[in-house]
């Protein structure tokens, strides 16, 4: 089968494509490469991509550099190759039978192509630079979408029949999991990861397009559904007194900008259930599948979520369940697997039709769901014991396809509810090798890492057969001489396959060579041995024939790392040469080593081998070269001629092994030529059979064939891609008519055959196949029938050497080193206990010579043991000797030990302990001594004051002073400042007040009394007010601000600071440091000595010397009263000091006790003054989350005023682009009419009653057209949405329809063809003048649709820019609370207060003013009720007065009548009127003295109230002067503050004008206006009633002026 990517570079290519690229690599090539080149002949793989129906018989999916398509009928596959390398993401459309895929170069490209012409339609080139992860067709219309990796991100939508971006949004650091159109409406996409889901609305407007997002709150992990939460615009702004206002937790945590919007806090966030599958439906809702086991179902228009509950099941059917699930679970234990949960799967796939929805996950079951409002019943349809991970529907739905992980699918009717069927079975692991079966031109075998072996058809890639030896496999090749394969493992076990019925391979034989893991098999073109490499430079021989059960002949031990290793056989010398390449240690070189092996290692094996298996250096004849360039692969040629690949730089070296090319000194072959190889990345090489072509392939994916003569490229293939690792193998068929190449990661195994080669090259190769069949024919014959007649190999289970932990393969190469490192010095000195059947064939080896060497030396070693037993027993008896001999002749210990090396060693190493313990013990103490230096320096040396304490003597009392640290540099430059900045504010202040005290002249003695009590009243309640007791313990609060001062952020700043200066208040000062004094003195020591006689008997003593003796006597008794004194009177003393001492330390615990009760009251006060601080800093904190909020609300208010200037700007094109758009249309309906009036002006000479019948079928309309894909009604989505994009395909399938109409056989009788041609053509165009008025009608429809939302989103701009605004008014108002709501901390004594009932009083209305306040209030009640008193007594004395009056006014008026009798009698006297007063007043002297004095007083009394009245209208001049002085100076500032308030409200007028935010604006415009106008109202009625207060205190003064005139 042709390549299609070959086959269709026949075909024309489209005009707008671009030449190929040409493949990384490509260089000029000779004129022979013109005559030759490869081709693709098929492709095997499977990729865990997307798998997708192309129409309703082929399916598609990529793998490698391929895109196959496999015919389900059929089972043949047709293959795209990729030109530019790997295929990265995929799409399929089964509607249109394209399909779309991109390449994972830089700067990759979309691909799409049709099916089955695989013509390329466009290349859709857009911004991702590294790579594409999803793609996505919708199910209607040319649309195609796709997703970037990283760095870019992007969803984006393409018109790919225009080839043209649409629109594009950018979701930085999303990586996404799959995404879909909604099949109902192309206009929505469904974006899946693997925590989200989001629902992607593509708005049009006519030519543009925009992607809308709306994100889907899934449930939390126990499937509640909670609403969304809003934190950076709270619902309500709930105000505690205390705490403040409830601001947003971003404002809290400092963050503005777009972080404080989307900010949310780890206890707000609860982990979501995580989509792991999603469908349509034909409603357009989205099921979805949760890796929780929940099944979802969202509305795509509300985004609104749903969980899914499963139907309670009858119980009978409940019953049934539980019992087949008993039996489910009871069958997987059986097998060793993990019971199923089928209640709750976790479904990895879903799939919708009409009956319903099909579901499956790792299970491995096929569900179907029957969904019923927000109910399912759930069954099981099939069970394929694989987990599935893709279900696709045919596009007719007849055909549900079930894709796994492992590369198997199966196929599934849901109308026939039969079995599975399985439709392909690939293999999901990597391609590991590939080689071809005998004779080489029919069969080929390949391996999988998973250890699947898969035999396919040359000719086609037809897969025959598959095994799986269920191990990881290493290695494989096949056998020339016979049908045989051996595939190696990583445990160091070679399994041999017998592949002589290709449809059933089985494994015969296996060989456990070492631990070493197998790391490649090569057999020579003779097929006797077969060379097997392993790590640590081990290379194994084996007899590569059945009929010698494959043994294994021996093993060669290289000293370095083997890098490649190849083969060669002369059949002339009937040698076998292995060319090993090594790597050298730190040396830009490479060393070879060959070494031949001959036919007689079969015949005569063990005359070449030692006793451990290992070849002879003589039967190998080893030569080793070096080389003047570190290779990673190497050939041999015949010649001696060398082929390597170089490392260090990109080109082929070839070597020719001779004398001639060899430096003297060091001996290092010089290559003879350097061929440029154009690849990148580690390499190797490989030779074809006949040694005429040499393959290169490297990492970058290009295999390069080149003579072996002339280096010259022969052709070359980029049959794979860096980014899938590059190639891993090559190797040519025994014709050479085929390479099988094989990948390194991409999972593809590529089979290349000759395009076109030249007819010499051909034969060539075919005689060396036939000249090497004619040797192989007999020996294959031969070996085959010994091959079918073994038995199959069977896995022995009590065997352990299958299920060989890990570690011990890790441990195995050292193990083995250490064997093979006694071999050489030929002491065994370790054992295998290990059974045959888990040993190694070295291990087996091993235990041979072992117990050969104890059978052959059986008796020596009794002779040893015997001796050593004697010598042990002499040792003991000399040593029993040795303990009962004198010290001095004694023997140390040591001395009887015969191995003193072995003494020695010990002691070396038990000193080397000891250093090392000691060197560990010094540094952990240095380091204990560097932590104490550190505690030391932070505990002690840094203390200004050290700690103390003072201890009781009686009591468990104990007081502790405070240690203090010093103040640093930058603290006590702060602690200036602000002391400084306080004495400036001081004296500042007292300027003030001096300037505004006004002192009188005279002050009565009982004004000077009350102000002396509030001065007194004033200092009881300054601690009160202080909010501490700091200043009756030391403390200086003079220094600190007044709590009622604190409102500027400045001040409470430089608050904290001085409370922090203010040092903990010490206790104790001075501890007792005073030493008690106790004079003693010395007691009479002195002792009275006998006389010296008085040794002598009593009766030889002389007169004198009895004398003596009395004196003696005398004085001892005097002696011994003055000790018994002075003793009594020492005691006394005791008694007397320790009756003082006890006194004194009662005495000192007391005081102790007193400075333990002061130092908790200093604690107290000094936790007083630590509550101010710690309520200035909560004050500072709060201002600081009120500014964050403020600067984040500006921020996010920009941002919406950026959008709502783009709304309108977007809105404004909109309207303009309508009403063009509009004229536009009504000029198609206009000539859409006219075409109608033109019909009856064209066709007017038609006779009438043929007019009238053409007029009818020219209304006439054919029935509408659906498209091919829509004739199933199993189709559950229907025709989808009527896009104005199906325009043009709705009117083609029209024009298809009118030919059946436009066929003469319709033409009415009487009418003549050119007259009927005419009329259709004037019917057509009717038509399509008709579909293109409803095509624009349908584009202004979504015109008028999309300017409709862009006008709700800027009303919703707007109203959330008023909700800004309110905020911000709202927060200027919380911070002028802020600043003056003070918080202020009082001292109030603690007692008992008795309430009425229970509840707290409310004092939210209730205000703090000042004691004096209502002490001068109660004061003035006082005063007046005293005044009321007297009032009332005045009143009473002046009631008895009258009574007392009218009883004289009528003694009074007796006595008037009395002296009107006598005035009669005067009256006839002649006397003047001076005389008469003389005569009438009893003192006229006195009386005129008496008046003349009282109007002095008068006089008197008016000037000093004119003195009086004089100075307070001075003194109230000099007031109204001062406030005439302040207020200009505030006039001035206010100015000031004017001038910048107006340049402010001139920029944002201009900012609103621009933001068009005039409405808000006015609104709060006229808010404030009507709030001037109230102020404006209440400062006329206030001035009113002062004029008012004015007048009526001049009617008083009026009053009082007249009553009391002389006053």
């Amino acid at each position: 089968m042709e390549a299609a990517g070959e086959a269709r570079s026949a075909a024309p290519a489209p005009a707008d494509e671009e030449p190929r690229a040409k493949a990384p690599g490509d260089r000029r090539c000779s004129s022979s490469a013109e005559e030759a080149a490869l081709e693709v002949s098929w492709v095997q793989g499977f990729s865990k991509k997307n798998f997708g129906f192309i129409n309703n018989q082929t399916v598609c999916y990529p793998c490698g550099n391929y895109i196959l398509f496999l015919n389900i009928e059929t089972k043949k596959t047709t293959v795209l190759q990729c030109q530019t390398g790997q295929v990265g993401a995929f799409a399929a459309n089964r509607n249109s039978q394209v399909l779309a895929f991109s390449d994972r170069k830089l700067n990759p490209v979309i691909y799409i192509y049709t099916f089955p012409e695989l013509n390329k339609l466009a290349e859709l080139k857009g911004n991702a630079q590294l790579d594409y992860t999803l793609l996505a067709f919708s199910f209607t219309g040319p649309y195609v979408a796709s997703y970037s990796s990283i760095p870019e991100f992007v969803l984006s939508v393409w018109n790919w029949q225009e080839n043209i971006l649409l629109c594009s949004e950018t979701q930085p650091g999303v990586t996404a999991t799959s995404l879909t159109f909604n099949p109902m409406n192309w206009q929505q996409l469904c974006f899946v990861n693997e925590s989200s889901l989001t629902i992607w609305h593509i708005e049009r407007n006519n030519d543009e397009h925009h992607l809308k997002q709306n994100p889907v709150k899934l449930p939390d992990g126990q499937g509640s559904v909670s609403p969304r939460k809003d934190l950076f615009f709270p619902v309500s702004h709930s105000e505690d007194p205390y705490y403040g206002p409830d601001l947003p937790v971003s404002a809290i945590a400092g963050l503005v900008g777009d972080e404080a919007e989307t900010f949310m806090p780890r206890n707000y966030i609860k982990p979501s259930v995580h989509p792991t599958a999603h469908c349509w439906t034909a409603t357009s809702e989205i099921y979805v599948g949760c890796k929780e086991g929940y099944v979802l179902a969202i509305d795509a228009e509300t985004c609104s979520v749903s969980v899914l509950q499963q139907k309670p099941l009858p119980e009978y059917m409940r019953k049934i369940s539980d019992v087949v699930s008993y039996v489910r679970r009871e069958v997987q234990k059986k097998k060793g697997g993990k019971p199923k949960d089928l209640q709750k799967p976790v479904l990895f796939a879903m799939a919708f039709c009409n009956e319903g929805l099909y579901a499956a996950g790792s299970e491995g079951i096929l569900f179907f769901y029957h969904v019923k409002g927000l109910q399912y019943e759930m069954k099981i349809c099939a069970d394929i014991l694989q987990p599935i991970s893709s279900l696709i529907f045919s596009p007719d739905y007849t055909i549900l396809l079930l894709v796994t992980d492992q590369g198997t699918v199966y196929t599934y009717k849901p109308a026939q509810s039969g079995e599975v069927v399985k439709l392909l079975d690939a293999c999901s692991s990597c391609f590991l090798a590939a080689d071809f079966l005998t004779p080489g031109n029919k069969y080929c075998v390949s391996v999988t890492i998973s250890g699947e072996v898969q035999v396919w058809l040359l000719e086609d890639g037809t897969c025959l057969s598959k095994l799986n030896i269920d191990i990881e496999a290493t290695a494989m090749a096949c056998c020339p001489s016979s049908n045989s394969v051996a595939v190696g493992t990583k445990r160091g076990q070679i399994y041999f396959l017998d592949v002589t019925k290709v449809e059933a391979p089985r494994v015969v034989h296996r060989i456990f060579l070492s631990k070493f893991p197998v790391l490649s098999l090569h057999y020579d073109q003779s097929g006797q041995f077969l060379i097997a490499r392993a790590t640590e430079g081990h290379i194994f021989i084996l007899d590569a024939r059945p009929s010698k059960l494959f043994q294994v002949l021996g093993y060669v031990v290289l000293a370095d790392e083997v890098l490649d290793l190849s083969v060669a056989s002369d059949f002339k010398n009937d040698l076998v040469e292995v060319v090993v390449l090594l790597k050298v240690a730190e040396v830009q070189r490479a060393t070879l080593e060959i070494f031949c092996l001959s036919s007689a290692l079969t015949t005569d094996n063990d005359k070449y081998v030692n006793a451990q298996g290992m070849l002879n250096a003589s039967a190998i004849k080893k030569e080793q070269y070096d080389l003047d360039y570190p290779l990673s692969s190497a050939v041999r040629l015949k010649d001696n001629i060398v082929y390597g690949y170089c490392t260090c730089a990109p080109f082929i070296c070839k070597y020719h092994l001779s004398e001639e090319n060899m430096l003297e000194d060091p001996s290092v072959f010089l290559s003879e030529k350097r061929t440029p190889s154009n690849q990148f990345g580690p390499g190797f090489l490989c030779l074809s059979p006949n040694s005429r072509w040499l393959a290169s392939a490297a990492k970058d994916g290009v295999l390069f064939i080149y003579h072996t003569f002339t280096m010259d490229i022969l052709a070359q293939k980029h049959s794979h891609s860096y980014q899938g690792g590059g190639i891993r193998s090559v190797v040519f068929s025994l014709d050479g008519k085929f390479i099988l190449v094989n990948g390194e990661n991409d999972g593809a195994l590529v089979c290349l055959k000759w395009k076109k080669i030249k007819k010499t090259e051909v034969k060539e190769a075919a005689f060396h196949w036939q000249s090497l069949l004619a040797i192989l024919n007999k020996p294959t014959l031969n070996e085959n029938i010994v091959l079918k007649s073994m038995a199959e190999w069977q896995f022995d289970p009590e065997s352990t050497s299958e299920s060989l932990p890990e570690e011990k393969f890790k441990e195995a190469p050292v193990k083995s080193s250490n064997v093979e490192v006694t071999e050489e010095d030929g002491n065994i000195t370790s054992l295998y206990s290990a059974s045959t059947n888990d040993m190694t064939w070295i291990g087996q080896k091993i235990k041979k010579v072992i117990r050969e060497e104890t059978q052959r030396f059986a008796n020596q070693k009794k002779e040893l043991q015997m001796g050593i037993k004697k010598l042990r027993k002499t040792i003991q008896k000399m040593m029993l000797e040795n303990e009962q001999v004198p010290d001095i002749e004694k023997l140390e210990q040591h001395e009887f030990n015969l191995d003193i090396e072995e003494q020695e060693r010990a002691q070396a190493e038990a000193e080397r302990e000891v250093a090392r313990a000691r060197k560990e013990i010094e540094m952990e103490n240095l380091a204990n001594r560097y932590l104490q230096d550190v505690i030391k320096h932070e505990c002690w040396d840094a203390m200004c004051v050290k700690g103390r304490a003072v201890k009781c003597f009686r009591m468990a009392c104990e007081v502790k002073n405070y240690p203090l640290k010093g103040h640093s540099e930058e603290e006590l430059e702060t602690l200036e400042k602000v002391l400084r900045l306080k004495k400036i504010e001081t004296a500042d202040l007292k300027v003030q007040k001096k300037n505004l005290e006004t002192e009188s002249e005279t002050v009565l003695p009982k004004e000077e009394g009350e102000k002396a009590e509030e001065a007194m009243a004033d200092d009881s309640a300054s601690d009160c007010l202080i909010g501490s007791l700091s200043s009756q313990y030391g403390g200086d609060t003079s220094i600190l601000y007044h709590q009622w001062d604190l409102h500027t952020r400045e001040q409470k700043v430089n608050q904290i600071v001085l409370l922090k200066d203010n040092e903990r208040l010490r206790a104790l000062n001075d501890m007792m440091g005073g030493v008690l004094e106790i004079k003693k003195e010395d007691i009479l020591k002195m002792d009275i000595p006998p006389p010296p006689f008085i040794s002598k008997p009593e009766h030889v003593w002389s007169d004198e010397e009895k004398k003596i003796f009395r004196e003696h006597e005398k004085k001892v008794k005097q002696l011994n009263e003055e000790k018994e004194n002075y003793r009594r009177a020492l005691e006394n003393e005791l008694k007397k000091l320790e009756a003082s001492i006890q006194e004194t330390t009662q005495n000192f615990d007391e005081t102790v006790c007193k400075l333990s009760e002061r130092k908790v009251k200093i604690e107290m006060v000094i936790y007083q003054e630590e509550l101010k601080i710690v309520n200035l800093i909560y004050a500072l904190l709060l201002d600081e989350e009120l500014d964050t909020r403020e600067v984040g609300l500006h921020n996010f208010l920009m941002k919406k005023e950026k959008d709502k200037v783009k709304t309108a700007r977007t809105i404004q094109t909109t309207k303009n682009k309508i009403e063009a758009y509009i004229d536009t249309y009504e000029n198609a309906i206009v000539e859409e009419k006219n075409l109608e009036c033109g019909f009856t002006k064209e066709f007017a000479d038609v006779p009438a009653n043929l007019f009238d019948e053409l007029f009818q079928l020219y209304k006439h309309r054919p029935k509408t057209p659906m498209t091919e894909i829509l004739h199933d009604t199993a189709n559950p989505y229907g025709d989808g949405s009527g896009s104005a994009e199906d325009y043009k395909d709705a009117l083609t399938l029209l024009m298809k329809a009118m030919d059946k109409l436009d066929s003469p056989e319709h033409m009415p009788n009487g009418l003549d063809l050119p007259m009927w041609e005419h009329f259709c053509l004037a019917r057509r165009n009717k038509m399509e003048s008709e579909e293109l008025v409803k095509w624009m009608a349908l584009t202004l429809a979504e015109m008028q649709a999309f300017l409709q939302r862009r006008m709700d989103d800027n009303e919703k701009i707007k109203s959330e820019i008023e909700d800004i605004f309110q905020e911000l008014t709202w927060l200027q108002e919380e911070k002028m609370k802020l600043q003056l709501n003070l918080t202020v901390q009082f001292l109030l004594k603690q007692g008992q207060v008795e309430l009425e009932s229970t509840e707290i009083p409310d004092y939210s209305d209730a205000i703090l003013i000042n004691k004096s306040v209502i002490e001068e209030l109660n004061c003035s009640i006082m005063a007046q009720g005293q005044k009321k008193i007297a009032s009332m007594v005045e009143c009473k004395e002046f009631s008895k007065g009258i009574f007392q009056l009218e009883w004289e006014h009528k003694k009074m008026r007796m006595q008037i009548d009395d002296l009107k009798q006598k005035a009669r009698d005067i009256v006839t006297l002649p006397i003047s009127k001076d005389r008469q007063l003389f005569l009438t007043v009893l003192n006229y002297d006195s009386r005129i003295a008496h008046h003349i004095s009282v109007m002095e007083e008068t006089l008197g009394i008016m000037d000093k109230l004119h003195k009086k009245n004089v100075k307070n209208r001075q003194k109230r001049i000099k007031e109204l002067e001062k406030c005439i002085s302040l207020k200009e100076e505030a006039n001035y500032e206010l100015s000031l503050e004017l001038k910048e308030m107006l340049v402010s409200v001139s920029e944002r007028r201009h900012i609103f004008e621009a933001a068009d935010t005039r409405h808000v604006s006015e609104k709060i415009a006229k808010q404030r206006y009507r709030e001037i106008l109230k102020q404006k109202h209440l400062r006329g009625l206030v001035k009113e009633q002062e004029e008012q207060f004015e007048i009526l205190q001049a009617e008083v003064e009026r009053l009082k002026s007249r009553t009391f005139p002389i006053l």
